[in-house]
């Protein structure tokens, strides 16, 4: 991550992992989507490309560098993307963004990013080492 909250950004970065449109029921009682509702749809995003390199199960185990640029509104679509950073023995970290175009237009912007870290679980639900890489 280069780019810092005073530095917009044109297009997002990372592969696109997910598309979801923000209703009415994931609004506070002012109107305005929950950022709890935003942050579970980025760790379902980051969750894909984790799952993908560990062949199986993940837990979340941190959520780090979380910075809200803009509100999302009902009806946004909102799209997410994802970029590893980091693959350890037995977690991988992973950026993600999440990117809003209104309803009633064609321009994105983004308004939100964090860094996800995510660690291969096994049957007994604990930590394992992830597969080789190769």
């Amino acid at each position: 991550m280069t780019d810092t909250p005073e530095t917009p950004l044109s297009a997002p970065s990372g592969q696109l992992v997910g598309r979801v449109i923000a209703m009415p029921a994931d609004t506070n009682p002012e109107g305005d989507i929950f950022g709890g509702w935003l942050l579970a749809q980025m760790d379902l995003a980051g969750a894909s490309p984790a799952f993908d390199l560990a062949h199986g199960r993940c837990a979340t185990v941190a959520v780090d560098a979380m910075v809200f640029h803009q509100p999302v509104q009902v009806g946004d679509e909102v799209s997410l993307y994802a970029n590893v950073l980091r693959v350890g023995r037995t977690s991988v970290r992973v950026h993600v963004e999440a990117w809003k175009r209104p309803r009633s237009g064609h321009d994105i912007s983004r308004v939100t990013e964090g860094v996800f870290t995510y660690v291969a679980i096994g049957p007994d639900r604990k930590p394992r080492p992830l597969p080789d890489q190769a």
